[in-house]
């Protein structure tokens, strides 16, 4: 979850040490290969955006909790580096830091597994602490790698105090809460998570604006569904009609955390130019992570401001 442009500034929630193995295919069953690369990282989806976040020029700050070790200790540096608040970031003896491990192929396919640790002792106590800052902020960005009913508890504190509010249903889970449709001004997932959530069986552009639709008829103010190299799909209640919005075609390196890079960005955009319309938001949003996928790692992908072209602000 992260706070997004409170006084100009984002809040969000999960952050893991990241160990990205690179190999040239993915290993099956029971199978060991050979790799040629191996490094360890920040990341957890909240905290990937909202660095990318702050790396466009946003004021953000992180609710999360990681574990009193030496990833921990490292994190929240990594968070201050960044120009992030570390404000509501608090630690615990009673779990580790969560951790991912991620491998690369070739054809920069990721497969990752997550553990999720200190972060599902991220409560209502936590939240009751960032209450008094929530209706300074403009944007709050949540997700699923905490308890649900944390990350719906603090979608519902956003929307009764006037923040716009992102919602990105990852990792996906099928017995998602009817409210996170209703509590969400902007639901944006990709094929893969839009699929499980509503049963259409995502092939293309027409099948991402039938699951769109179906989101909206659940209560959402607008749906993005991302679909990798082909762009993304948009669709907003007030003007249903769904809109491809294609992506410029890139050689990608590595395409991890690709979509937080997105979302991110699409918080910064949000925050920053509420009048712009969605499309051009996702346009742009699309262009920066286009960027994050033609370097290696995540955070480490993830371009600042000044890495990018002046037309995207």
């Amino acid at each position: 979850m992260h706070f997004g442009q409170w006084e100009n500034r984002e809040i969000t929630t999960t952050a893991k040490k990241l160990e990205n193995r690179q190999a040239p295919r993915l290993p099956k069953a029971g199978e060991t290969i050979h790799g040629h690369g191996f490094f360890i990282g920040f990341g957890g989806k909240g905290a990937n955006q909202c660095v990318q976040a702050a790396r466009l020029g946003s004021k953000t700050a992180m609710v999360c909790k990681v574990g009193k070790d030496f990833f921990g200790d490292n994190y929240i540096q990594n968070f201050k580096n960044n120009g992030i608040s570390t404000e509501f970031v608090s630690q615990t003896e009673q779990a580790a830091t969560g951790a991912a491990t991620i491998i690369v192929n070739n054809e920069a396919e990721n497969a990752i597994v997550i553990v999720a640790g200190a972060n599902l002792l991220l409560g209502e106590e936590e939240l009751q602490g960032v209450e008094p800052a929530l209706g300074g902020a403009k944007v709050l960005v949540c997700q699923l790698e905490i308890k649900p009913d944390v990350t719906l508890q603090a979608l519902r504190m956003a929307r009764d105090r006037g923040v716009k509010t992102i919602f990105n249903p990852a990792p996906a889970i099928a017995s998602l809460h009817a409210d996170f449709c209703r509590t969400s001004d902007i639901f944006c997932c990709n094929e893969s998570e839009a699929e499980l959530l509503t049963g259409v069986a995502i092939r293309g552009v027409e099948d991402a604006a039938r699951a769109g639709e179906e989101f909206l008829q659940r209560g959402c103010g607008s749906v993005i569904i991302t679909l990798g190299p082909q762009g993304c799909v948009v669709l907003t209640a007030q003007d249903p009609a769904p809109r491809h919005i294609p992506a410029k075609p890139v050689t990608p390196l590595d395409t991890t955390g690709a979509g937080d890079s997105f979302i991110g960005a699409l918080a910064f955009y949000t925050a920053r130019y509420p009048t712009m319309p969605l499309e051009e938001m996702a346009r742009r949003a699309n262009q920066v992570a286009a960027v994050s996928v033609q370097a290696a790692g995540t955070q480490a992908s993830y371009p600042s401001r000044g890495d990018l072209p002046p037309h995207l602000f």
